[in-house]
């Protein structure tokens, strides 16, 4: 087991080790709802809130009943299973509380599923063998590290949104332009806290 304090964990996977930055996961509804920034805060929100449970379902899923059983193998299968069954909870709720968040954020809402940040945070924990506080500070922060990345590609999105850019940089191009340079800004707080 790995001897690292869960607060070092929790910003390091908010900053330097942050899912779409450094490991570039998530990256698909980060560029389509990257556009405004209610919508991105929201998605985040959700991406979030998603996480930190599915980490909590997942660590005890591992632990307390694929490795005694010798069923490590099945990671992959029950930790999508287990997510698509949360985040179709997460959905059903938001479409009866939350009707203008559940229509601004489409087809990205079901799409959590398959989100590979959600699926990669569960596999980190179980390959850096977390345990259970680890887990969950890895989680909420990498949740909240999504969340401050969309976040802020929808703030510099909507400035440049009025700006004549060259043809070619319009739309994706210049989103994953920004990206990179968000993700070489945030390599300056590598030398603070590193996770492996």
């Amino acid at each position: 087991m790995i001897d690292i304090n869960p607060l070092v964990i929790f910003f390091a996977s908010i900053f330097t080790n942050n899912m779409i930055l450094s490991n570039f996961l998530g990256m698909c509804s980060f560029i389509a709802v990257s556009g405004e920034i209610k919508t991105s805060l929201g998605l985040g929100q959700a991406v979030t809130f998603v996480l930190t449970f599915t980490t909590i379902l997942n660590y005890f899923i591992y632990h307390y009943i694929l490795a005694p059983f010798g069923l490590e193998y099945l990671r992959f299968i029950v930790f999508i299973i287990s997510i698509a069954a949360f985040v179709q909870l997460v959905e059903m709720v938001m479409d009866r509380y939350f009707e203008t968040l559940h229509y601004a954020l489409g087809i990205f809402l079901p799409l959590i599923t398959v989100n590979c940040a959600i699926l990669g945070v569960s596999l980190f924990m179980v390959i850096r063998d977390y345990n259970f506080y680890q887990s969950l500070a890895f989680g909420v922060g990498s949740g909240l590290g999504w969340t401050l990345a969309i976040t802020a590609m929808a703030g510099i999105r909507t400035k440049i949104k009025h700006a004549k850019l060259p043809k070619g940089l319009e739309g994706p191009g210049i989103t994953l332009i920004i990206t990179g340079l968000m993700a070489l800004a945030f390599i300056g707080f590598s030398g603070i806290v590193q996770i492996q």
